[in-house]
C-alpha cells in the first residue's frame, strides 16, 4: 500500500467519499488533481458548488498532520480555484469557517522552521479570491488575519508569499474606512514595515505592493509614520528622519517609481513634500561627495540612493504645478539647490577647458569640493530648478538674486556624468528668462563682458543684437 493510501485510512471516509465520487478516482492525490482541473472553469466551479466540495477540502486543511504535504497543498489549491468568482463557494467557505481553518494552517506552517512558501502562497490566493466576493467576506478575512496571520506571513522573506499578501491586504482595506484606520494603526503599520523589509530583501513580481504603498503614503499621507518605524531600531543618537538604511532607500525608490508612473494623477500632501525635502537636506549632510560617480541610481550606497530618490521625488512633485511647489519654495528649496549646484565641480566640458587653460598657465585647476555622487545628480538638481522657474517670476528673481544666472547658463552643456544635462539646462534657462526683463538684461551684460559664450545663449533659443534706437545690446529670439 503506497503512502497516500495509508494516509487515506487515517482520514474519515465522509471526508474522502465526496472527493472520490466527484472526481471518479479512489486515490486522494489523483482525485484532488482532477477536481482542481475541473475548478479551472466557471462551469466546473458551478458544478462542484452543487456538491459542496468546499467542505471536504476544508476538512483536509483542518487536519494537516493527517494529510501528506503534497495532498495538503492540492487541497488548498482546490479551495483557491473553487472560490475564484463562484459566489456559492465563496459563501460556503465563510459559513464553514474557512478563514479560521486557513488561519490555523498558516500558524502551523509559520511555526515550523523553514516555512512552506507554496502552501502560504496558495492560502493567500484563496483568501484573495474569497475577499473579492464583497464586504462580508473581506471583513471575515480581515478580522481573522489582522492580529494573527498577516504579520507572520510578512516576516517570511519570499516574494512568492509577499505579492499575494499585499493583494489580500489591499483588497480588504480598500473602500473600507474602518479597515483603513486599522491598517494605519500601530499593528497595521507593523505589518507594512515587515512587508517593506521583505521586498527590500527579495524584491517583488507583482504590483500589489506598489498599490498598497501608494494608498498608505500618498492617499492616506502616512509616509512619515512608515519612515520613522523603519528607523526605530537605528542608533538612538541619530534622528529617525536622518537614518538611511536599505529599507528607507528602497521605500523612497518605489515611491519615486510610483509617482513618476502616475505623474499628474497622484496628488501628494504638503506634509509629504516637506518630509521628502527634509530627507534630502539630511542626506546631503552625510553623503560622500568626494568621489565621482560610477553609476546611476541605485548606486549600492543606501544614503546616496536615499538622497537621489528624494531628489527625484521633488523633481516630479515640482513638475506638477500646484500648492506643493509653493510649499517647497517657502521652505527654501531654491536657495538650497543653488547652493548645492554651486558647490559641485563644473560639468565635464567646462572642467576640461579649465584644466587646459590652467595647464597652459601652470596653475592648479580651480574645482569645487563636490563631485556628483551618482550619474544624473546635477541633471536632477537643474531639473527641479527649471520646474520651479516655470511661470514664476518670484523664483526667476530669486535665482538672479542668488547669483544663479551664470551658474545655470553653465549647465547648458553636455556632461559625461549627467545624461541629458544640456537639454534640461536649456529648458531651465528658457523658464528663468521667460517674461523676466531683468534676467534677460543680466544675460546680455554677461555676454558683453565675455562671462558667457555665444553658443550658451544660442542654445536657449536666443541671440544678442544691437537695438537700433538705444544702440544697446539686447536678447531676442533666435528664430
Amino acid at each position: 500500500m503506497d503512502i497516500v493510501k495509508s494516509h487515506n485510512l487515517s482520514i474519515q471516509k465522509n471526508v474522502l467519499q465526496p472527493l472520490f465520487i466527484s472526481s471518479g478516482s479512489s486515490n486522494l492525490h489523483e482525485a484532488l488533481e482532477r477536481l482542481i482541473e475541473t475548478a479551472k472553469t466557471s462551469d466546473g466551479r458551478l458544478s462542484l458548488s452543487s456538491k459542496d466540495i468546499i467542505k471536504p477540502a476544508l476538512e483536509l486543511c483542518q487536519n494537516p498532520l493527517r494529510v501528506p504535504h503534497q495532498e495538503l497543498l492540492l487541497a488548498v489549491k482546490l479551495l483557491r480555484n473553487l472560490c475564484a468568482g463562484e459566489i456559492k463557494n465563496q459563501d460556503l467557505f465563510i459559513e464553514q469557517n474557512g478563514v479560521g481553518i486557513l488561519s490555523t494552517l498558516v500558524g502551523s506552517v509559520c511555526s515550523n522552521s523553514g516555512s512552506n512558501n507554496e502552501i502560504l502562497r496558495m492560502v493567500l490566493q484563496a483568501l484573495g479570491n474569497v475577499s473579492l466576493a464583497g464586504e462580508k467576506h473581506q471583513e471575515a478575512v480581515w478580522a481573522q488575519f489582522l492580529s494573527l496571520g498577516f504579520i507572520d506571513i510578512a516576516r517570511v522573506q519570499s516574494k512568492e508569499t509577499c505579492d499575494p499578501l499585499c493583494m489580500v491586504i489591499y483588497t480588504c482595506s480598500e473602500g473600507s474606512y474602518e479597515r483603513s484606520v486599522e491598517l494605519l494603526s500601530g499593528q497595521g503599520l507593523d505589518i507594512i514595515v515587515e512587508i517593506i523589509r521583505t521586498v527590500t530583501a527579495v524584491g517583488f513580481s507583482e504590483d500589489w505592493v506598489k498599490l498598497l504603498l501608494s494608498k498608505i503614503c500618498f492617499d492616506e499621507s502616512y509616509f512619515s509614520s512608515i519612515f520613522s518605524k523603519l528607523s526605530e531600531n537605528c542608533d538612538e543618537n541619530v534622528p529617525q528622519i536622518s537614518h538611511f538604511g536599505d529599507e528607507e532607500a528602497f521605500l523612497l525608490s518605489i515611491l519615486s517609481e510610483i509617482l513618476n508612473e502616475r505623474l499628474g494623477e497622484i496628488l501628494v500632501s504638503s506634509d509629504f513634500s516637506l518630509s521628502i525635502f527634509q530627507i534630502l537636506r539630511n542626506a546631503v549632510e552625510i553623503v560622500d561627495f568626494s568621489t565621482r560617480a560610477k553609476s546611476s541610481l541605485p548606486t549600492g550606497s543606501s544614503v546616496t540612493d536615499a538622497m537621489g530618490y528624494a531628489l527625484s521625488l521633488i523633481r516630479d512633485i515640482t513638475a506638477c504645478d500646484g500648492p506643493n511647489v509653493d510649499t517647497l519654495l517657502r521652505a527654501g528649496l531654491i536657495k538650497f539647490l543653488i547652493g548645492l549646484l554651486r558647490n559641485l565641480e563644473p560639468p565635464t566640458l567646462i572642467r576640461r577647458s579649465t584644466v587646459h587653460a590652467d595647464t597652459e598657465k601652470d596653475t592648479t585647476p580651480r574645482f569645487s569640493k563636490y563631485c556628483c555622487p551618482y550619474k544624473g545628480f546635477r541633471r536632477d538638481v537643474v531639473g527641479v530648478i527649471g520646474n520651479c522657474s516655470y511661470g514664476r517670476i518670484s523664483v526667476q528673481d530669486e535665482i538672479r538674486e542668488q547669483d544663479g544666472i551664470l551658474l545655470m547658463l553653465q549647465q547648458c552643456v553636455t556632461d559625461d556624468d549627467n545624461p541629458f544635462l544640456r537639454e534640461w539646462g536649456i529648458w531651465s534657462m528658457r523658464n528663468i528668462l521667460d517674461g523676466n526683463v531683468k534676467n534677460r538684461e543680466l544675460v546680455v551684460e554677461l555676454e558683453v563682458q565675455g562671462s558667457v559664450d555665444t553658443p550658451e545663449i544660442t542654445g536657449v533659443g536666443l541671440r544678442v543684437e544691437i537695438d537700433p534706437v538705444t544702440r544697446r545690446p539686447k536678447l531676442v529670439n533666435a528664430s
